[in-house]
């Protein structure tokens, strides 16, 4: 599935704290035609991906499709950007999102209400069974929870949130329950590098 489809539906689960479903791709089968040797294309490499505005790092495997939408909301307009990447021949996807809450929303808010509404839009929306949670923090010290569910197409979604400086950030890595026994390491460490990057 492409980034560009995935879109409506990232825009429609996020708008109220939600997730992200992205189905990724399957590997195409081998022809059994004999070809020439052509070198496979090296994987991906992962490096630190700064956000264009500078509050977030994170690494990622390759450079990340960004796309950026517009959705009108209970508390206002609310933009929401969204960083995804799909490594070559892995049934993976990890993204990024936040939306920044408007003003007198993000000083009215508690985190926790912020932090829950966004694990049951997650739920709801994907149609997912809650295999674990807990409350974090960011490496800055924001609140947080971590949360791992599973959709009815067996799709395991393992997602950090955070709530700083009046924006909701998600870290997510969605893959296949085969596919996760093989990236566990991968993903808890590209969880783990992400960082918020304080105002100045």
């Amino acid at each position: 599935m492409t980034v560009k489809s995935l879109l409506p539906l990232i825009a429609a689960t996020f708008v109220c704290g939600g997730s992200v479903l992205v189905e990724a791709r399957q590997p195409k089968p081998l022809a059994a035609v004999t070809k020439p040797t052509v070198s496979q294309p090296a994987q991906p490499q992962w490096k630190v991906f700064t956000a264009p505005d500078g509050r977030f790092t994170i690494l990622m495997p390759g450079s990340p499709n960004r796309n950026t939408q517009s959705q009108k909301t209970y508390m206002g307009e609310i933009t929401l950007e969204i960083f995804v990447a799909q490594p070559p021949k892995q049934q993976v996807a990890y993204v990024v999102a936040y939306n920044d809450f408007p003003y007198s929303y993000g000083e009215m808010a508690d985190p926790q209400t912020v932090l829950n509404n966004a694990r049951d839009m997650a739920l709801k929306t994907t149609k997912s069974n809650l295999i674990s949670q807990r409350n974090i923090r960011s490496s800055n010290n924001h609140p947080g929870k971590e949360i791992e569910y599973i959709n009815s197409g067996g799709k395991i979604t393992k997602s950090r949130m955070y709530v700083a400086e009046g924006r909701l950030y998600q870290v997510m890595a969605i893959t296949t329950k085969k596919q996760q026994k093989t990236l566990a390491k991968t993903i808890t460490g590209y969880l783990n590098s992400f960082h918020v990057v304080l105002k100045k």
